[in-house]
This record gives C-alpha cells, sequence and structure tokens, in this order.
C-alpha cells in the first residue's frame, strides 16, 4: 500500500524548477511554439497556474490587460541580449570578410585573363571611358 500511495502524486513547489526551465517554458509559449496546456503535459508541470505565474513574472506580455510589457530588462538580460548580439555579428562579419576575399580575388583573376587575352588577340576588350559630350547634345537631354 506504501507503493501506490508515494508513486501516486508528488506535490512541487516553485524552487523544484531552475529559472533556466521556467525561462524556457515561458520562451516556448511566447514563440507560440507550445500552449499553456500542452507544456503542462509535456513537461510534467501540475498545474497552468504555475505557468501563468511564470508568465507574469518572466514574459515579455501583460497577460492581465493583453498588452505587451513595458517592464524594462535588467541589466544582466540586457548584458546577455548585447553579447549575443555581438557574436552574430562577429559571424557576420567574418562570413562577409571571407566574400570579399574571394570577390577579390575574382577580380584579379579575371583581369589578368583579360590582360592575356588582349596580349595574344591584339584586341582591344576593356571599354573605352565615355567621350565628353557635346554641350549641345547635353541640352537635348535637358529638354527631354
Amino acid at each position: 500500500m506504501k507503493e501506490l500511495s508515494q508513486s501516486a502524486y508528488v506535490k512541487r513547489t516553485q524552487k523544484d524548477y531552475s529559472l533556466s526551465f521556467k525561462l524556457q517554458i515561458v520562451k516556448e509559449i511566447e514563440a507560440g511554439r507550445l500552449e499553456i496546456k500542452e507544456c503542462t503535459k509535456k513537461y510534467g508541470i501540475q498545474s497552468h497556474s504555475t505557468v501563468l505565474i511564470w508568465l507574469r513574472k518572466y514574459g515579455s506580455f501583460d497577460w492581465d490587460n493583453q498588452i505587451p510589457n513595458s517592464m524594462q530588462k535588467t541589466p544582466e538580460q540586457r548584458i546577455m541580449e548585447l553579447e549575443a548580439e555581438v557574436k552574430l555579428l562577429e559571424k557576420q562579419k567574418a562570413l562577409l570578410e571571407r566574400e570579399a576575399y574571394i570577390a577579390d580575388k575574382k577580380v584579379i583573376f579575371f583581369d589578368m585573363m583579360i590582360n592575356i587575352a588582349e596580349s595574344e588577340y591584339q584586341i582591344d576588350i576593356r571599354k573605352n571611358s565615355a567621350a565628353v559630350q557635346s554641350i549641345t547634345s547635353a541640352e537635348q537631354k535637358k529638354k527631354l
């Protein structure tokens, strides 16, 4: 008889859940991936009110008034967001630098190919710079 009563129901408190777990649940709900009822079943949370408390405490939405929460983020949260943004920007910068390096090499290669073709076939491949327009043609373009 003792075995049945012990495994049937274990009451949990807010201290049983880590802050990162709570934030993960809030993030999933606010992103629209799960609903409150689905979260309680998936993660074994005993009550939907527990999740509602987390949403009110850690979420970015005012569940009472149904408007976005204008609560300021803590400095630690802001620092973490900025650090993540810096890492993302550094990755983007490295990718763009690599692409620019490849583009520069292509320009050098194509320039060499044009030089070789011009010397081999004695033809001008590059366009000449545009001639200076006469005053009358410039005036005609202004009228159009």
